[in-house]
């Protein structure tokens, strides 16, 4: 492809403009290795890197408007942005979930700091949701194979998973969701699968034809976007339906949001940037 040619995807009836990289930091700076991002209710873009500086803020448009100082991340791994705009951040080789007010500011924090728990919380965590009621439930991926639930007030209130195959089992659970229909769903990487529980970890279904399967975003409409390792972009109707695949990455993308616009973010490690993807009008 030429600088000058158009790149487009298409995902069941919606197709998207990719632009990449997307997002412009201040002269003189580069992204670290970005990990993840998360979307809140302003529109504004939260890349959370390997750096010095975790977390990058930028607006609509990808022009640069924050950082955050959180204190020391050792190892920047999920991000999620609740219903009430607070920010969770997985510090993976911590074994620490930080989580932040809506301006970047350390509220609270889940897990004791380098104190790692074989079989409970946590061990090398992953990524992080929160559900409409304010549920937390945390993949917990490379040392553990569970999936940790806890109250909006942070009182943990059970866990699920053991390493495996089988139902309910896993081989590092690495992206989480909540959706509208009140699942849980688990990107079980090496296995292949994203599997689906209720909110008390009763396993319901799964979906295959996956490559290591690395994040998972829902958008208005209630489609599952799941990105993996071919790569490629994956689109599930709520019944689990395949309704959309496209390659909208060079390589895969480690992490997926999207805004109200209908618009997709997607965090690339190698070489590390932020594409988008932009709804294109068709109507006209």
């Amino acid at each position: 492809m030429t600088n000058n040619e158009r790149l487009s995807v298409v995902l069941g009836d919606r197709r998207y403009d990719v632009v990449r990289p997307w997002g412009v930091l201040p002269a003189g700076r580069a992204f670290g290795v970005i990990s993840q991002l998360a979307v809140n209710s302003k529109g504004q873009v939260l890349i959370f890197q390997r750096s010095e500086l975790p977390v990058v803020v930028l607006d609509q448009t990808g022009a640069y408007l924050d950082d955050w100082a959180v204190g020391k991340i050792c190892d920047a791994h999920g991000i999620c942005v609740a219903p009430d705009d607070r920010v969770f951040l997985v510090d993976r080789d911590a074994h620490q979930i930080l989580i932040l007010s809506a301006c970047g500011e350390l509220a609270q924090t889940l897990g004791e700091r380098h104190r790692p728990h074989l079989g409970a919380p946590f061990n090398h965590p992953t990524d992080v949701a929160v559900a409409r009621d304010g549920d937390v439930y945390v993949a917990d991926g490379y040392g553990n194979s569970q999936v940790h639930w806890y109250s909006s007030s942070l009182e943990r209130k059970g866990s699920w998973g053991r390493p495996g195959t089988g139902p309910g089992e896993f081989s590092t659970p690495h992206g989480i969701w909540v959706d509208r229909a009140d699942c849980v769903l688990v990107a079980d990487r090496e296995n292949d699968r994203v599997q689906i529980f209720d909110r008390e970890g009763t396993y319901i279904n799964e979906w295959r034809d996956l490559d290591h399967p690395m994040d998972i975003y829902e958008d208005d409409r209630g489609m599952i976007f799941v990105t993996d390792c071919i790569p490629r972009l994956n689109m599930f109707a709520p019944d689990g339906r395949l309704a959309g695949r496209c390659r909208a990455t060079w390589n895969a993308a480690h992490g997926i949001w999207g805004n109200r616009d209908g618009d997709l973010f997607l965090a690339e490690q190698t070489p590390s940037r932020v594409t988008k993807l932009c709804l294109v009008d068709d109507s006209g």
